[in-house]
């Protein structure tokens, strides 16, 4: 147990996910379809492996709601003074917002064109298959106006929304229960140090939930490949190309030509060098929270923000500005509607980009955070919990390539902010950012 406890946990899950691979291959192939026995394995697999896949799930999901609760608030007290949220605190918190939109577009627009989910069979039973298509008949996911999508963001009982688990109303809530809690000043301290010490301790069990990830993805993949085969890989390749290409873009289109050389008219490729250490732990770690030291080092040290603005925004950056997570979760919305043959309406389009928005910014920095919320998003379109459940189930053995993408992503974005704000309140030394300048 030692000797497996001193394997780091990407590797334990790599691991996993290669013996799930070789376990479900051998099922469906060998013993399934060669033998003339797909159902009889198809059965094995759904009675002996989904289970524990599914409980793999369920532990997941169960952290959704205090997790965002929490961490939110503690993100918003993170600013110290009210002033903040008028000043430095406010402008970081708008680019973040603007940026993680654009982010979310550009998501749907690459799952627009590559279509991974084409193909692929969602429906676990003719019970599942009735609900989603009585609400698209209904007209639950399509119908519903512009008006009444932004309305429904702000909850008329918010404990009815933690119960109801309306991530959307949870977010609305914790954003202004944060801000009650700053302008109360010294009188709210109990209640931040409560809810600050409720948001670590919501970090240790998701922590400790990650520790069964190795299994987890075993039982998943396994099942996968046993009722799948290798087709599903396609699909599956489809939809990490296409979060590849997006947070590529947004990268070089948004930060870099868009921020650092429109906004700021500083050098690009200065930009990306100061902060190549910060992206290689990023991606490395898929742990924005983890990479922070560095990033608040690179920063500082190689751009020339000043260490009170680089140690005010990029904390709230770890916890706000989830552009790489809301381009996943835009990503994942379209694989769900291409896969159970639901048609995007542009109201339906408008609901995933503000639900991965904001839905992104409750993503807590720690591997595999954004895969969490995936159900929240999902449920905006029309996808009923079971299927939102085997979306996450399907994808999840797959997710840490995905989450390396997506914090590398995160992370040069609360760099390219921090660089901003700190241009924008006079505390940037551009002769350090310019210095060994490229372009």
């Amino acid at each position: 147990m030692k000797a497996w406890f001193e394997i780091t946990l990407w590797k334990r899950v790599m691991l996993g996910l290669v013996l799930g691979l070789a376990v479900g291959l051998l099922l469906y192939y060998p013993l399934g379809q060669w033998a003339g026995n797909s159902e009889g394995i198809a059965s094995f697999a759904n009675t002996w492996l989904k289970p524990f896949g599914d409980g793999f799930v369920r532990l997941i999901k169960m952290l959704v709601v205090p997790l965002i609760f929490t961490t939110l608030v503690a993100g918003v007290t993170a600013m110290g003074d009210p002033s903040k949220l008028g000043s430095l605190g406010g402008r970081a918190i708008a680019l973040y917002l603007g940026t993680t939109f654009v982010a979310v577009i550009i998501g749907l627009f690459m799952g627009t064109i590559f279509q991974p989910g084409n193909g692929v069979e969602l429906i676990a039973d003719a019970g599942a298959q009735s609900e989603v298509s009585s609400k698209i008949a209904a007209g639950q996911a399509a119908d519903s106006s512009v008006a009444d999508k932004l309305l429904a963001i702000i909850p008329t009982n918010p404990a009815e929304a933690l119960a109801a688990q309306d991530v959307l109303g949870i977010i609305f809530f914790a954003i202004i229960f944060g801000v009650g809690c700053l302008m109360a000043g010294a009188k709210a301290d109990p209640v931040k140090n409560t809810l600050e010490a409720a948001a670590e301790v919501m970090m240790k069990v998701t922590v400790l939930v990650m520790e069964l990830a190795p299994f987890g993805v075993f039982f998943l993949m396994s099942w996968v490949m046993a009722t799948k085969g290798v087709d599903i890989l396609v699909n599956l390749g489809l939809l990490t190309i296409a979060l590849y290409l997006a947070c590529a873009l947004h990268i070089i289109l948004v930060y870099g030509l868009g921020i650092v050389k429109g906004l700021l008219g500083l050098p690009v490729l200065r930009f990306f060098g100061g902060i190549r250490d910060a992206q290689a732990v990023a991606y490395s770690t898929a742990s924005s929270a983890g990479t922070l030291p560095v990033t608040i080092a690179n920063v500082s040290e190689n751009l020339g923000v000043k260490k009170s603005v680089a140690s005010s925004v990029l904390p709230v950056g770890a916890t706000v500005n989830m552009d790489g997570t809301a381009i996943y979760l835009g990503i994942v919305a379209l694989f769900a509607a291409q896969a159970l043959g639901i048609t995007m309406t542009p109201a339906m389009y408008l609901s995933v980009a503000l639900g991965a928005t904001l839905t992104s910014i409750g993503a807590a920095a720690i591997p595999s955070a954004g895969l969490l919320l995936a159900s929240a998003v999902l449920i905006s379109i029309g996808v009923s919990e079971e299927q939102s459940l085997l979306v996450i189930a399907m994808i999840f053995p797959f997710d840490r390539l995905l989450d390396m993408m997506r914090t590398l992503t995160n992370v040069t974005g609360d760099a390219a902010v921090a660089c901003t704000v700190a241009k924008w309140e006079g505390e940037l030394d551009e002769a350090t950012f310019r210095h060994e300048a490229t372009l």
